[in-house]
């Protein structure tokens, strides 16, 4: 049996993209290094990271406009498309978790050190 799931409200998708409009704010000050990479490494989470989450959430909402929309015309065909394709784009960008670990060895390595 599977467990029900909770329909999140409009607010609580407000409130998540006003943590990362916050997180944007932030980063433009141009902080140290070390207090980025704590802060990228959750976001970019290679399994539960933005880039995967984003892309589950466009491919979901493709199938489900696709399924219950009426009537099934070229607009909505068009933008079921365009919902999978950024789906496809936005799944490529979970490679970039590589990238924070890389950012991770940089700088727990003494100056000078080769990487």
């Amino acid at each position: 049996m599977t467990a029900p799931v909770t329909v999140p409200t409009p607010q609580q998708i407000e409130q998540a993209a006003d943590t990362l409009a916050q997180l944007v704010d932030y980063l433009r000050t141009e902080p140290p290094s070390a207090d980025v990479l704590p802060l990228l490494t959750p976001l970019l989470d290679e399994d539960d990271g933005i880039p995967m989450l984003l892309s589950d959430v466009l491919r979901a909402a493709a199938r489900a406009i696709a399924t219950h929309a009426e009537p099934y015309s070229s607009d909505v065909r068009s933008v079921v498309t365009t919902l999978r394709e950024a789906a496809t784009e936005i799944m490529q960008w979970h490679s970039l978790h590589w990238d924070v670990r890389s950012l991770a060895r940089a700088i727990a390595s003494p100056p000078g050190a080769a990487s």
